[in-house]
Order: structure tokens, then sequence, then C-alpha cells
């Protein structure tokens, strides 16, 4: 599985001969500038909320890859208003079978609204099972005890959590979030893309090694490659 990384909370993962987009926000990340939107053609978008910084770029991706955008019924109509053509609505608790692998919508503490303002439904994080990895996209939230039913239900390889702070849990519960889930090996998103949520970057490996955990955090336009 390799993962491509454009900023925040955008990632692009590919997977069975599929290309799935995280939270596309890239035109405006001042830190993105290098990323060209349109050499973007991924199969799939999935959306946890409708913060403009998950949701920006949606509509032109979806426009002109004519990929498939995954996220909560509110959310999906929304974009159809938008003239995006292909949406598949879910919600938390929900699962369904792609060509790629199972996708699970779960909790996530957190708030949601259309970048105008219209009502964006519940926030939520998904779980991606996969022949290549099972993933855990946790999307914006707090710690929740919630996270303990992940850990429970499927051995989790990868888990993306935010750790930026002020809009998210930090440094600190995302560790006790790794724990909650079981993984050992987290990618860091929602961080230093602003002020609020700037981190410092040798305490949060100090932190996740201190542990037991590994922290990847990537450089925008980086990627990584993970074997099970």
């Amino acid at each position: 599985m390799k993962i491509n990384y454009f900023g925040h909370s955008c990632f692009e993962l590919e997977v069975g001969g599929k290309r799935i987009l995280f939270d596309p926000f890239i035109r405006g990340n001042a830190l993105a500038t290098e990323v060209e939107i349109s050499t973007i053609q991924p199969d799939y978008i999935l959306i946890t909320h409708g913060h403009a910084d998950h949701i920006e770029d949606a509509v032109e991706i979806a426009n002109q890859s004519n990929a498939m955008v995954i996220s909560n019924f509110e959310i999906c109509r929304w974009l159809e208003s938008k003239g995006v053509q292909r949406t598949h609505a879910m919600n938390i608790g929900g699962h369904w079978y792609f060509d790629f692998g199972k996708v699970k919508c779960v909790n996530a503490v957190h708030s949601s609204s259309m970048p105008d303002g219209s009502y964006g439904g519940n926030p939520m994080g998904f779980l991606l099972e996969s022949d290549a990895a099972n993933l855990y996209f946790a999307g914006d939230t707090a710690l929740t005890t919630d996270m303990k039913l992940i850990g429970e239900y499927k051995r989790i390889d990868l888990a993306f959590l935010p750790i930026g702070n002020n809009y998210t849990m930090g440094i600190d519960n995302a560790v006790i979030a790794s724990d909650f889930v079981r993984c050992d090996r987290i990618i860091g998103m929602h961080y230093d893309t602003v002020e609020q949520i700037k981190i410092d970057q040798d305490e949060a490996f100090g932190k996740f090694a201190a542990a037991g955990k590994e922290l990847i955090l990537l450089s925008i336009g980086g990627t990584f490659t993970f074997n099970r």
C-alpha cells in the first residue's frame, strides 16, 4: 500500500489497484502550493465532515476524476447540489463493501457544517479493511472511549490521528487514542497548517516513542509505503 500526502488531513491511498483520497483540502492550504490538483485522479473520495479544510477541493477533484464520493448523507446531498455525479451516502455504524475493500463509519467527536454554513450532518471517522492493511482514519475528533471498540473490533495496522490540538485532540491524547485502538504505527495529521495547530515535532516523536509507538509525519508531497 502506498500513501501519498497532500497536506493537513489529505491523503491518497493506493490499494487494490484503486486510488482513495481522504478529506481533499489543498488549494486553501498555504503549505501545499506545490501540489497540482489537476494531477490528482482518485477512484474514490472519503470525506469525514463538512468543514472547508476537509472538503474545499472535493467538487473539483470529483468532477475531474469522476470519483465516487463516500461520506454522510448530508454531505453527499450537498455535493450533488454542486454537480458531483457519483456519491455513496453512509452513516455512523454502517459498512459497505467496495471493490478495494470494506468501509465502516465510526464516531468522531467534533462538529460539522458546510462551507456555506448549511448543516453538515454528524462528523465521522472511517475503518478501511483491505487485503493490504486495516486502517483507522479518525478525522477530526477528541479522544473518546468509543475508540476502545475499534481496538476490540479489528486489528488496526495504521491509525491516522489528528495531533494538532485546539480544534482536535493533541499529542498526549493521540498517544492514548493509539492505545485505545491498539495500534503502534500512527500517521499524524491536522497539524502545522495554521498557527493554532502548530506542534513541536521533536516533542511529538518523543512522546510516541516513550509509549512504544512509531509516529510518522510525512512532508507534503511525500509518500509512505506500508507492507503488512
